[in-house]
């Protein structure tokens, strides 16, 4: 009977002597590329060859590297965008704010000059609300009698003159505006001197010189200021410009007219206070005069 292998399972050389083998040639190839480069160009060839392999097996790497920048680098401008548009927003409520105030400098600068008119001084006052009430036309002021003001004081702004202290409390006060039904004004025209006395309105608006006779010298575009002869309003104080002449009655003419301040829309005014009055001078007392007794 035949005991030796079959084809499949010879060995040939054994294993030992393979390995020896081998090890003597990686040992030769090593001294020869080390001391002649013999390999060299094996070297590159190799390289060569198996670049491509090299790139498409670094192209998921190289993906996902990208992927993650991509992302971190959208994140980052996300937060820098939304940074610049909390600074746009903050710069434009700055500039926002820088003109508010500007305005309301110049406007307080306008209210300071008009004080010449009256040398009583002032108090700069802001509206709080206007009243309620729909048949009277009048607002409330941050200012009563702790800050000095007194019932009857006029009260103007930028333009010029919007109304009358009506009522005082001690922090706040009631401004009766010079378009309500109960409120007049002494006037004149500032083209010729005509006097006449200002009426307000009421709920339509604006001023009326009421009871003008029919031939009296009113035009179109007349610039209205105060007189001074109520004793109340100083001087010189703009009101308003005519805006419409009605001459229906044969003996009296209506003149309306358009105010000059900005009554329904301002914010910012100015309390006249009563200019010192002036001590009188009383005459001395005569001494009596006595006779020298000879």
């Amino acid at each position: 009977m035949d005991s030796t292998p079959p084809p499949f399972f010879r060995q040939g050389v054994s294993a030992d002597v393979r390995l020896a083998l081998f090890s003597l040639l990686a040992i030769a190839l090593l001294v020869a590329d080390a001391r002649l480069n013999a390999l060299d160009g094996l070297r590159r060839i190799i390289g060569t060859v198996l670049y491509p392999v090299q790139r498409v097996m670094l192209v998921p790497q190289e993906s996902a590297e990208a992927l993650s920048s991509y992302f971190a680098d959208l994140h980052s401008l996300n937060d820098e965008l939304d940074r610049l548009r909390r600074q746009r927003v903050d710069g434009a409520r700055e500039l926002q704010q820088a003109q508010h105030l500007a305005e309301e400098n110049a406007r307080l600068r306008q209210l300071l000059g008009m004080r010449e008119p009256s040398s009583g001084g002032a108090v700069a006052a802001e509206v709080l609300y206007e009243t309620r009430d729909p048949f009277s036309r009048r607002l409330v002021i941050d200012r009563g009698i702790r800050h000095g003001v007194r019932a009857g004081q006029p009260v103007i702004d930028a333009q010029g003159v919007i109304g009358q202290v009506a009522r005082v409390m001690p922090l706040t006060s009631e401004v009766m505006l010079l378009t309500d039904r109960d409120a007049t004004l002494a006037v004149e025209l500032r083209r010729n001197g005509l006097r006449a006395v200002a009426y307000g309105a009421g709920r339509a608006g604006g001023l009326e010189l009421r009871y003008l006779p029919a031939a009296s010298d009113v035009q179109l575009g007349d610039l209205v200021f105060t007189s001074g002869l109520d004793g109340v309003f100083p001087a010189g104080l703009p009101v308003g410009q005519v805006s419409e002449l009605s001459r229906s009655s044969a003996s009296f003419a209506l003149a309306r007219v358009e105010p000059a301040a900005g009554v329904e829309r301002t914010r910012l005014l100015l309390v006249l206070f009563d200019p010192p009055r002036e001590p009188v001078p009383q005459p001395e007392p005569q001494r009596a005069r006595t006779r020298a007794v000879r």
